[in-house]
């Protein structure tokens, strides 16, 4: 997978995107359960379960985008389409990678990609494409943040040392494609405060925010380690929103602090509407993000009916535009070797120059990259009329 760097291109509106970690064995197998039964529940329209490598090769001969190639370390590419909001149609791309750092207990994990489109700007309460891949089960670990090892459906507790307090608000602010958000529990909760505040989100955001819980006895250190690496507080019994780096446009560290959160097991109002907030600032894709992007529509295999008619009509175009580039190309070098020869003899002063290359000599020159062309047009007889 490329590394995590911003672009100047900022995330369209209409777009869903996730990076994380599955842990555990046969992470294909629970993505491909899970498709196979929303499919049988009508949740999704179709899906496509395909090799990354076929998946190019079944591409047009005419190579589209380079960065659509999702690279040598993919592993499965899925594809789902489903409607929201009644008409909406959404296309989701997932891809499963080889983890790009293992621990030594980490058999079978893979890193995973997701990205979304929908054909209008993406509301929060939609279906989560996360659940459309992976099940929504505590059961199935495939909600990790790779780079930060955190979970999104729990109450991530801080480290208790320094160092890898400050390690991991580094990552989290610099690799992570999610939002982070920091807890302080003025009190040790009760079995309905260690319930995540992220339970609250609607579904398509609960799935793009991590949770961090500070403990009581860490108020300090977490207060100072996150100023140090951050430029942000923690206040007792608050929380605040972590900002990202570089830093989303638009952020600032007050408006996104909430002096108290009560985690007693109601929803905290203020804290999920700063979450919100922030969620909904433009933000630049990282370098690998857009990559997801241009794959979702450069790649797309899982086209309607409409789609492929469409295509190939398009198809039929070009076919033809690069036929008439090829038979131009013949004449001009028909045209080309006459007048040379033409000057060869003026040159030499022999009235017999040697004749030029004729049109069919020319024509079976170039046959073997006419047939290319020429032997598919056939399949396309009657799109255009």
């Amino acid at each position: 997978m490329a590394k995590n760097s911003p672009s100047s291109t900022i995330a369209p509106d209409t777009a869903w995107l996730a990076r994380g970690r599955h842990l555990g064995p046969e992470a294909e197998r629970d993505v491909r359960r899970n498709l196979i039964a929303l499919k049988a529940a009508k949740v999704i329209d179709d899906f496509l379960d395909l090799d990354p490598v076929e998946a190019a090769r079944s591409t047009d001969m005419f190579p589209r985008d380079a960065s659509a190639d999702p690279g040598p370390s993919a592993r499965r590419l899925f594809e789902a389409r489903w409607r929201v909001a009644g008409d909406v149609t959404v296309r989701a791309h997932l891809t499963t990678y080889e983890p790009t750092s293992r621990r030594a207990d980490s058999e079978g994990e893979v890193d995973w990609v997701l990205a979304a489109e929908a054909e209008r700007p993406w509301e929060s309460r939609w279906l989560s494409p996360a659940t459309v891949f992976w099940p929504d089960s505590d059961q199935v670990a495939w909600d990790h943040d790779g780079p930060a090892g955190v979970r999104l459906r729990a109450a991530n507790h801080l480290p208790k040392d320094d160092g890898e307090l400050r390690r991991l608000l580094r990552e989290c602010s610099r690799q992570s494609w999610f939002v982070h958000v920091v807890v302080h529990e003025a009190m040790t909760p009760d079995t309905l405060g260690r319930r995540p505040v992220t339970a609250f989100l609607p579904p398509s955001l609960k799935h793009r925010v991590v949770e961090h819980r500070a403990t009581p006895e860490q108020a300090l250190i977490a207060d100072f380690a996150m100023k140090r690496e951050l430029g942000v507080g923690l206040p007792r019994g608050g929380a605040v929103v972590l900002p990202s780096t570089p830093q989303v446009p638009g952020y600032d560290a007050e408006r996104f602090t909430v002096r108290d959160v009560f985690l007693d097991g109601t929803e905290p109002t203020e804290l999920l509407c700063r979450i919100t907030e922030y969620a909904s600032l433009p933000r630049p894709l990282p370098t690998d993000a857009e990559a997801a992007l241009t794959r979702l529509r450069e790649g797309w295999h899982l086209l309607t009916p409409q789609e492929e008619l469409v295509h190939a009509r398009a198809m039929v175009t070009r076919y033809a535009k690069a036929l008439r580039a090829m038979t131009e190309s013949s004449d001009l070098y028909r045209e080309a070797a006459e007048s040379a020869l033409a000057a060869l003899a003026e040159a030499t002063g022999n009235n017999s120059p040697p004749a030029a290359p004729t049109p069919a000599a020319v024509d079976q020159e170039n046959a073997p990259r006419k047939s290319a062309f020429t032997k598919r047009l056939p399949l396309f007889r009657g799109l255009n009329r």
